[in-house]
């Protein structure tokens, strides 16, 4: 099993690269390989709803989106980790999520899926909210914690201080293994995934 940790910070090994290491070092306790993922700070391009990635299975701007989706099948779960701006992820993880889970969101249908927040101190659950949204509407599961997925601190000397953030991260992690073992152990038991009806789109007012 393998999980993919995404580090949405602007800062390679800052606060959110510290709470999403606390996760992947409980993750591979577990015998659960783990990989994270910066994203870096060159320009992530927003979704320009041209609609091509409709026809040719991949978004037209090929970037570490296309990247990432050409082998999120390779992956059992995703956790996505962002600092908090003015109460939201990052910019540069929305345009990126945006276009992953509009282009490829089948490639992570029924994965479990995580989110993790770092603030110096307010603003957390708001963006922790936004985070979570991608994956309620793409039939993911929702892994939580004993907490809200926060940590908090200035740097990652602080985020290490924040005792009751670092354990709501190695719960998440705990949490997120026994899930995957379950699923590993339904999978060996013959228990199939769900089947679902045809997609029904309405606008409101037809």
């Amino acid at each position: 099993m393998k999980v993919l940790l995404i580090n949405g910070s602007p800062h390679q090994f800052g606060c959110t690269y510290t709470a999403l290491k606390e996760i992947a070092d409980t993750l591979n306790k577990h015998d659960i390989e783990t990989e994270i993922l910066y994203l870096g700070t060159k320009p992530i391009s927003g979704c320009i709803a041209c609609m091509k990635c409709r026809s040719i299975g991949k978004c037209v701007f090929n970037d570490i989106v296309n990247e990432v989706a050409s082998k999120a099948e390779d992956y059992d779960a995703f956790i996505f980790g962002s600092p908090v701006y003015y109460a939201a992820p990052s910019g540069q993880l929305i345009t990126f999520l945006n276009r992953l889970f509009y282009s490829q969101g089948a490639k992570l249908s029924g994965k479990p899926g995580a989110a993790i927040v770092s603030c110096r101190r307010g603003g957390a659950s708001a963006a922790f909210d936004q985070l979570n949204k991608y994956f309620s509407i793409n039939n993911m599961l929702v892994v939580t914690s004993q907490y809200w997925n926060q940590v908090h601190g200035n740097t990652p000397e602080e985020v290490r201080m924040d005792e009751e953030g670092m354990q709501t991260m190695r719960t998440l992690g705990e949490n997120m293994a026994w899930l995957l073992k379950s699923i590993e152990a339904g999978k060996k038991a013959g228990i199939k995934p769900p089947k679902y009806e045809v997609k029904l789109r309405t606008n409101f007012i037809k």
